[in-house]
Protein backbone atom coordinates (compact mmCIF):
# COMPACT_ATOMS: atom_id res chain seq x y z
CA UNK A 1 0.00 0.00 0.00
CA UNK A 2 1.44 3.31 -1.07
CA UNK A 3 1.51 5.94 1.66
CA UNK A 4 2.05 9.65 1.16
CA UNK A 5 2.56 11.97 4.12
CA UNK A 6 2.76 15.72 4.64
CA UNK A 7 2.12 16.45 0.96
CA UNK A 8 1.52 20.17 0.12
CA UNK A 9 -1.88 20.25 -1.56
CA UNK A 10 -4.97 22.27 -2.43
CA UNK A 11 -8.58 21.10 -2.73
CA UNK A 12 -9.89 21.72 -6.25
CA UNK A 13 -13.33 20.16 -5.88
CA UNK A 14 -15.25 17.63 -3.82
CA UNK A 15 -18.48 15.71 -4.27
CA UNK A 16 -20.62 13.30 -2.25
CA UNK A 17 -19.56 9.65 -2.14
CA UNK A 18 -21.96 8.34 0.49
CA UNK A 19 -24.18 9.69 3.25
CA UNK A 20 -21.16 10.51 5.36
CA UNK A 21 -18.15 10.66 3.00
CA UNK A 22 -16.90 12.78 0.10
CA UNK A 23 -14.42 12.33 -2.72
CA UNK A 24 -11.87 15.13 -2.86
CA UNK A 25 -10.07 16.16 -6.01
CA UNK A 26 -6.78 17.59 -4.74
CA UNK A 27 -3.82 19.21 -6.50
CA UNK A 28 -0.58 18.11 -4.84
CA UNK A 29 2.95 19.29 -5.55
CA UNK A 30 4.68 15.93 -5.97
CA UNK A 31 1.79 13.76 -7.19
CA UNK A 32 -0.32 16.10 -9.31
CA UNK A 33 -4.11 15.81 -9.27
CA UNK A 34 -5.30 12.97 -7.05
CA UNK A 35 -8.72 11.63 -6.04
CA UNK A 36 -9.12 10.90 -2.33
CA UNK A 37 -12.05 9.54 -0.37
CA UNK A 38 -12.50 11.39 2.93
CA UNK A 39 -14.47 8.91 5.03
CA UNK A 40 -16.90 10.48 7.47
CA UNK A 41 -16.06 14.02 6.29
CA UNK A 42 -19.74 15.06 6.26
CA UNK A 43 -20.24 14.22 9.93
CA UNK A 44 -20.35 17.26 12.26
CA UNK A 45 -17.63 15.73 14.44
CA UNK A 46 -15.23 14.98 11.55
CA UNK A 47 -11.76 16.52 11.72
CA UNK A 48 -11.83 16.79 7.92
CA UNK A 49 -14.92 18.98 7.74
CA UNK A 50 -13.41 22.36 8.74
CA UNK A 51 -10.13 21.73 6.89
CA UNK A 52 -11.01 20.50 3.39
CA UNK A 53 -11.72 23.93 1.93
CA UNK A 54 -10.72 25.22 -1.51
CA UNK A 55 -8.02 27.88 -2.00
CA UNK A 56 -6.35 27.02 1.29
CA UNK A 57 -2.84 25.50 1.65
CA UNK A 58 -3.09 22.03 3.14
CA UNK A 59 -0.81 19.20 4.19
CA UNK A 60 -2.42 15.87 3.27
CA UNK A 61 -1.71 12.23 4.13
CA UNK A 62 -3.20 9.37 2.11
CA UNK A 63 -2.75 5.70 1.35
CA UNK A 64 -3.93 2.92 -0.94
CA UNK A 65 -3.22 1.71 -4.45
CA UNK A 66 -6.67 2.03 -6.03
CA UNK A 67 -7.63 4.82 -8.43
CA UNK A 68 -9.26 6.63 -5.52
CA UNK A 69 -6.93 6.69 -2.49
CA UNK A 70 -8.00 6.98 1.14
CA UNK A 71 -7.37 10.29 2.90
CA UNK A 72 -5.72 9.64 6.25
CA UNK A 73 -5.07 13.13 7.53
CA UNK A 74 -5.38 16.82 6.61
CA UNK A 75 -3.91 19.90 8.25
CA UNK A 76 -4.31 23.56 7.33
CA UNK A 77 -1.04 25.08 6.13
CA UNK A 78 -1.91 28.55 7.45
CA UNK A 79 -0.62 31.85 6.20
CA UNK A 80 -3.63 33.31 4.38
CA UNK A 81 -7.37 33.81 4.54
CA UNK A 82 -9.96 32.69 2.00
CA UNK A 83 -10.33 35.01 -1.02
CA UNK A 84 -13.72 36.72 -1.19
CA UNK A 85 -15.98 38.27 -3.82
CA UNK A 86 -14.67 38.32 -7.37
CA UNK A 87 -11.31 36.98 -6.15
CA UNK A 88 -13.08 33.86 -4.86
CA UNK A 89 -14.72 33.32 -8.27
CA UNK A 90 -11.33 33.78 -9.93
CA UNK A 91 -9.93 31.07 -7.68
CA UNK A 92 -12.77 28.72 -8.60
CA UNK A 93 -12.07 29.51 -12.26
CA UNK A 94 -8.42 28.46 -11.83
CA UNK A 95 -9.60 25.28 -10.09
CA UNK A 96 -11.91 24.43 -13.00
CA UNK A 97 -9.04 24.86 -15.46
CA UNK A 98 -6.87 22.48 -13.45
CA UNK A 99 -9.69 19.93 -13.21
CA UNK A 100 -10.22 19.99 -16.98
CA UNK A 101 -6.62 20.14 -18.20
CA UNK A 102 -4.61 18.03 -15.74
CA UNK A 103 -4.48 14.26 -15.95
CA UNK A 104 -4.56 12.42 -12.64
CA UNK A 105 -1.24 11.69 -10.94
CA UNK A 106 0.80 13.72 -13.42
CA UNK A 107 3.06 15.91 -11.29
CA UNK A 108 3.64 19.55 -12.22
CA UNK A 109 5.60 21.08 -9.32
CA UNK A 110 6.28 24.36 -11.16
CA UNK A 111 2.59 24.72 -11.95
CA UNK A 112 1.74 23.94 -8.32
CA UNK A 113 4.03 26.77 -7.22
CA UNK A 114 2.39 29.12 -9.75
CA UNK A 115 -1.06 28.14 -8.47
CA UNK A 116 0.00 28.75 -4.86
CA UNK A 117 1.32 32.18 -5.86
CA UNK A 118 -1.94 32.96 -7.67
CA UNK A 119 -4.01 32.03 -4.62
CA UNK A 120 -1.81 34.25 -2.45
CA UNK A 121 -2.36 37.23 -4.79
CA UNK A 122 -6.13 36.64 -4.81
CA UNK A 123 -6.26 36.42 -1.02
CA UNK A 124 -3.80 39.18 -0.09
CA UNK A 125 -4.37 41.93 -2.66
CA UNK A 126 -7.55 43.89 -3.43
CA UNK A 127 -6.49 45.20 -6.83
CA UNK A 128 -8.72 43.86 -9.62
CA UNK A 129 -6.05 44.85 -12.16
CA UNK A 130 -3.45 42.75 -10.33
CA UNK A 131 -5.90 39.85 -10.04
CA UNK A 132 -6.49 39.93 -13.80
CA UNK A 133 -2.74 40.02 -14.52
CA UNK A 134 -2.18 37.11 -12.11
CA UNK A 135 -4.87 35.05 -13.86
CA UNK A 136 -3.29 35.71 -17.29
CA UNK A 137 0.11 34.67 -15.91
CA UNK A 138 -1.38 31.47 -14.48
CA UNK A 139 -3.22 30.70 -17.74
CA UNK A 140 -0.01 31.06 -19.73
CA UNK A 141 1.96 28.81 -17.37
CA UNK A 142 -0.86 26.25 -17.24
CA UNK A 143 -1.03 26.07 -21.04
CA UNK A 144 2.74 25.71 -21.24
CA UNK A 145 2.95 23.02 -18.55
CA UNK A 146 0.21 20.96 -20.19
CA UNK A 147 1.79 21.24 -23.64
CA UNK A 148 -0.90 23.42 -25.19
CA UNK A 149 1.10 26.63 -25.64
CA UNK A 150 3.35 27.04 -28.69
CA UNK A 151 6.66 28.88 -28.50
CA UNK A 152 5.91 32.60 -28.24
CA UNK A 153 9.17 33.85 -29.76
CA UNK A 154 8.69 32.44 -33.29
CA UNK A 155 5.87 31.95 -35.78
CA UNK A 156 4.55 28.43 -35.24
CA UNK A 157 4.28 27.13 -38.82
CA UNK A 158 7.42 28.69 -40.29
CA UNK A 159 9.67 29.12 -37.21
CA UNK A 160 10.38 32.61 -38.54
CA UNK A 161 11.49 35.04 -35.81
CA UNK A 162 9.03 37.70 -34.69
CA UNK A 163 9.41 41.32 -35.70
CA UNK A 164 9.07 43.66 -32.74
CA UNK A 165 6.43 46.00 -34.22
CA UNK A 166 4.49 43.46 -36.29
CA UNK A 167 1.16 42.11 -35.06
CA UNK A 168 0.71 38.41 -34.28
CA UNK A 169 -2.31 36.39 -33.18
CA UNK A 170 -2.42 33.18 -31.14
CA UNK A 171 -5.00 30.75 -32.56
CA UNK A 172 -5.93 27.27 -31.26
CA UNK A 173 -5.17 25.23 -34.39
CA UNK A 174 -2.45 27.39 -35.95
CA UNK A 175 -0.36 28.62 -33.06
CA UNK A 176 1.25 32.04 -33.35
CA UNK A 177 0.83 33.62 -36.78
CA UNK A 178 0.79 37.03 -38.43
CA UNK A 179 -2.44 38.86 -37.57
CA UNK A 180 -4.95 39.33 -40.37
CA UNK A 181 -6.73 42.60 -41.05
CA UNK A 182 -9.97 41.29 -39.53
CA UNK A 183 -8.36 39.83 -36.38
CA UNK A 184 -9.84 41.52 -33.35
CA UNK A 185 -7.12 40.48 -30.90
CA UNK A 186 -3.35 40.40 -31.31
CA UNK A 187 -0.08 41.43 -29.66
CA UNK A 188 3.08 42.84 -31.14
CA UNK A 189 6.13 40.66 -31.57
CA UNK A 190 7.86 42.58 -28.79
CA UNK A 191 5.02 41.80 -26.38
CA UNK A 192 4.98 38.09 -27.22
CA UNK A 193 8.76 37.98 -26.80
CA UNK A 194 8.51 39.64 -23.38
CA UNK A 195 6.00 37.01 -22.25
CA UNK A 196 8.19 34.20 -23.61
CA UNK A 197 11.22 35.54 -21.74
CA UNK A 198 9.24 35.93 -18.50
CA UNK A 199 8.09 32.31 -18.52
CA UNK A 200 11.73 31.20 -18.69
CA UNK A 201 12.64 33.22 -15.59
CA UNK A 202 13.78 31.46 -12.42
CA UNK A 203 10.56 32.76 -10.79
CA UNK A 204 8.18 32.32 -13.75
CA UNK A 205 4.90 33.32 -12.11
CA UNK A 206 6.21 36.58 -10.69
CA UNK A 207 8.06 37.46 -13.89
CA UNK A 208 5.07 36.62 -16.12
CA UNK A 209 2.70 38.57 -13.87
CA UNK A 210 4.91 41.65 -14.20
CA UNK A 211 5.21 41.14 -17.96
CA UNK A 212 1.42 40.96 -18.30
CA UNK A 213 0.92 43.96 -15.99
CA UNK A 214 3.40 45.93 -18.10
CA UNK A 215 1.34 45.53 -21.27
CA UNK A 216 -0.82 48.46 -22.43
CA UNK A 217 -4.44 48.14 -21.32
CA UNK A 218 -5.74 47.24 -24.78
CA UNK A 219 -3.03 44.60 -25.18
CA UNK A 220 -4.00 42.99 -21.86
CA UNK A 221 -7.57 42.76 -23.16
CA UNK A 222 -6.33 41.23 -26.43
CA UNK A 223 -4.26 38.70 -24.48
CA UNK A 224 -7.28 37.71 -22.38
CA UNK A 225 -9.39 37.06 -25.49
CA UNK A 226 -6.71 34.94 -27.17
CA UNK A 227 -5.99 32.86 -24.06
CA UNK A 228 -9.71 32.35 -23.41
CA UNK A 229 -10.18 31.05 -26.95
CA UNK A 230 -7.23 28.68 -26.56
CA UNK A 231 -8.38 27.43 -23.16
CA UNK A 232 -11.95 26.81 -24.33
CA UNK A 233 -10.62 24.88 -27.31
CA UNK A 234 -8.45 22.57 -25.21
CA UNK A 235 -11.10 22.21 -22.48
CA UNK A 236 -13.63 21.23 -25.14
CA UNK A 237 -16.27 23.73 -24.02
CA UNK A 238 -17.80 26.92 -25.35
CA UNK A 239 -17.84 28.57 -21.92
CA UNK A 240 -16.41 27.36 -18.64
CA UNK A 241 -18.93 26.94 -15.81
CA UNK A 242 -17.23 29.47 -13.56
CA UNK A 243 -16.98 31.94 -16.44
CA UNK A 244 -20.73 31.58 -17.06
CA UNK A 245 -21.37 32.11 -13.35
CA UNK A 246 -19.30 35.31 -13.41
CA UNK A 247 -21.29 36.62 -16.40
CA UNK A 248 -24.61 35.73 -14.75
CA UNK A 249 -23.65 37.58 -11.56
CA UNK A 250 -22.50 40.61 -13.54
CA UNK A 251 -25.78 40.73 -15.43
CA UNK A 252 -27.71 40.63 -12.15
CA UNK A 253 -25.68 43.48 -10.68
Amino acid sequence: MKRVTHEPSYVLHHYDWSESSVIVEAFSRAHGRVALVAKGAKRPSSNFRPVLLPLQPLSLNWGGDAEIRTLKGAEWGGGQVMPTGDALLSGYYANELLMRLLAREDAHPRLFDAYAALVHVLAADKSETLHAAALRAFELLLLRETGHLPALDVQTLTFAPLSGEERYRLVPEGGLRTAHADDGAWLTGAHWQALADAMEDAAPFSATLHAVAGLPGESRTHLRHQLRELLHYHCGVGTLRTRQLMMDLQSLS
